[in-house]
């Protein structure tokens, strides 16, 4: 199952590649387990800046889970509530991970796509590119945990538009809606998602880890304590900060060390 979730390095850029091209990169439940252990095992490599994420080919980013595979594994509420639990195990994966998250989305983008797509920090995407999740044709919801990623990206509103009509829908009004953050021509997705990446990667890596965690935060109504304000403090006892306003002032770039 491994050869169906790739990772290829590019230090200090990782790429994670859903390789299933024959069923336009349709997720399993293997492929959800893999996919959350990949995920987890790149947040804990120091050296990485960025993850780039992407389907196999050009046709599909994925259009979420096999639905062949559903008479075997989620005929029923305790089969499904198996699967929930690899799902909900891997999107905890995506909210813990440390390193930017950008989708690199050619083709097809719904269903279980778009909830790994909308579980990523950055979506670029193609003219031609499809999105939706049209899971009321199959009697199936979209379960509270995996609802909460489409929420917090589109509202309240748009997320209840693309749930009840299930339309597919093209690139221009992903953007209109929120759900991506870039559209380019479709021959140059690759590159802009490339660049997208290798920008990120160039900058002080504890910097992007900082804002992720601090954005995160923001979720919690919570009133924030003494302890987090002060941590935005933090950055300056960092070698990168000496690195970095230093080659700034040299008119160098900066290689920044990570600590």
């Amino acid at each position: 199952m491994s050869d169906l979730i790739l990772v290829q390095r590019d230090d200090p850029i990782a790429t994670v590649v859903f390789n299933r091209p024959d069923k336009l990169n349709a997720f399993t439940r293997a492929m959800w387990q893999r996919l959350g252990e990949v995920v987890r095992e790149l947040s804990g490599q120091h050296e990485l800046h960025c993850v780039v994420l992407r389907g196999a080919g050009d046709r599909a980013f994925s259009p979420g889970n096999d639905i062949g595979e559903f008479a075997t594994e989620r005929s029923n509420r305790e089969q499904a509530r198996a699967y929930g639990a690899v799902m909900a195990e891997t999107v905890a994966a995506f909210d813990g991970c440390r390193h930017p998250l950008v989708a690199m989305i050619q083709g097809i983008c719904v269903g279980g796509g778009l909830e790994i797509a909308a579980l990523c920090d950055i979506r670029i995407c193609g003219e031609s590119s499809r999105f939706g999740v049209p899971i009321k044709r199959l009697g199936l919801v979209m379960s509270p945990l995996e609802v909460r990623a489409l929420v917090e990206l589109v509202g309240k509103a748009v997320a209840l538009e693309i749930l009840l009509e299930g339309r597919v829908f093209g690139a221009s009004e992903a953007l209109h809606k929120g759900l991506v953050n870039r559209v380019v021509a479709d021959d140059k997705v690759q590159e802009e998602a490339w660049a997208t990446a290798t920008r990120i990667a160039e900058g002080a890596p504890l910097v992007a880890r900082w804002h992720k965690r601090f954005i995160a935060r923001m979720h919690d109504p919570a009133p924030l304590s003494a302890e987090e304000i002060d941590e935005g403090y933090d950055c300056y006892d960092s070698e990168d900060y000496q690195i970095g306003y230093r080659s700034f002032l040299a008119k160098t770039r900066p290689e920044f060390k990570g600590r």
